[in-house]
């Protein structure tokens, strides 16, 4: 029988049972069990690890446990310069971009507002989204940890505020996102690009008041939804200021 000492920092001591938070516990594990087993048995998704130390040392997730180990779990880091120890996962990346699962609708809304391509269907079940996150490189966004221990996930984020506006705020802080934003720029239906049209194309589409307050429009493609900077806009536009300030 195989027992080992676990400790878990920061934010991921939300994801265990109360008596075992913010201290050392040992743990029997079952037998050939790896790191990434454990971590996930006792409650804490492997998108949500940055790091892992096994007795003091980088491990991967897929390092096997043996009796006495010290395991030693982190999150992100954002001031600890951790450039010399092995990350978790094996690269980065490339690209910035979405899936949200059923019940984040509301942030997908607003990720797309700020210009991150966000996949969204509150029809996506828990394969597919594993599916479009694997086959597109995509980060998985979900308040149900289940979803991001599925193995084929490599990125994802446990969302733990419940507002949309504040939801938006947790992963614009937890991902460094305003660096990367670029709003209004895709469609906040589609998802797929905007671009500037020409009044006199849209005039026809347009309320009357419309036509006589405002002269700068986009379109989108698919939709052919036309969106102009009404106040709709205007409080969006506060929001993401916001956001880009701090």
């Amino acid at each position: 029988m195989v027992t080992a000492t676990f400790r878990f920092y920061e934010e991921l001591n939300d994801f265990l049972a109360r008596e075992r938070r913010g201290h050392e516990f040992s743990c029997t594990c079952a037998r050939a069990a790896t790191a990434k087993h454990m971590i996930e048995a006792l409650g804490v998704p492997h998108t949500e690890v940055e790091l892992v130390l096994v007795n003091g040392e980088s491990a991967g997730f897929g390092a096997l446990l043996s009796d006495g180990d010290r395991v030693a779990v982190f999150p992100k880091f954002e001031a600890l310069d951790v450039t010399p120890l092995l990350r978790v996962r094996e690269h980065a990346l490339r690209v910035t971009r979405f899936v949200a699962d059923a019940h984040l609708g509301g942030l997908a809304h607003l990720l797309r507002m700020t210009g991150f391509d966000t996949l969204y269907d509150n029809h996506f079940r828990d394969e597919e989204i594993e599916r479009i996150a694997v086959a597109q490189g995509r980060i998985v966004l979900t308040r149900d940890r289940e979803l991001l221990k599925r193995r084929g996930i490599t990125h994802g984020c446990y969302v733990h505020a419940l507002r949309s506006a504040e939801q938006l705020r947790e992963i614009f802080d937890r991902l460094d996102l305003a660096r990367g934003a670029r709003p209004f720029t895709l469609c906040l239906n589609c998802n797929t690009p905007l671009h500037g049209i020409d009044k006199a194309l849209v005039t026809s589409t347009l309320p009357p008041a419309v036509r006589e307050r405002y002269q700068r429009f986009s379109v989108c493609d698919v939709c052919r939804r036309v969106f102009w900077e009404g106040s709709h806009w205007q409080r969006m536009r506060v929001m993401v200021d916001g956001l880009l300030a701090e």
